[in-house]
């Protein structure tokens, strides 16, 4: 009977596992189209000579979007650790967004 419940638990787990509207390969593989989307448009408009602008705001929409997912996936990682594991975290997450802004702003 303890066995009967057990493979119950284990089998609706794996189902409600697999059958997640937004599972993490779901979420990692449209984020990609949407990234290569943006950069291709980029691509083709700096083919084209367009606005140096209009094509680093599309390539940083692009960055942004990746570092968005990443960072949830990150933190998902991250909030069950201990209090370290957050911090370098954070701080880890500070750089990538300075690594960002400063160049914008500098040109």
């Amino acid at each position: 009977m303890a066995e009967s419940k057990n493979n119950k638990k284990s089998s609706s787990s794996k189902s409600s596992s697999k059958s997640s509207i937004w599972s993490l390969n779901k979420i990692s593989f449209w984020t990609i189209v949407a990234v290569t989307v943006l950069y291709a448009v980029s691509l083709i408009l700096s083919a084209c000579k367009i606005n140096i602008k209009v094509i680093s705001a599309l390539q940083g929409v692009a960055t942004a979007i990746m570092i968005i997912i990443v960072a949830i996936l990150a933190w998902r990682f991250v909030r069950s650790k201990p209090f370290v594991w957050k911090v370098l975290y954070i701080i880890c997450l500070l750089i990538v967004l300075a690594g960002i802004v400063v160049p914008l702003v500098i040109a």
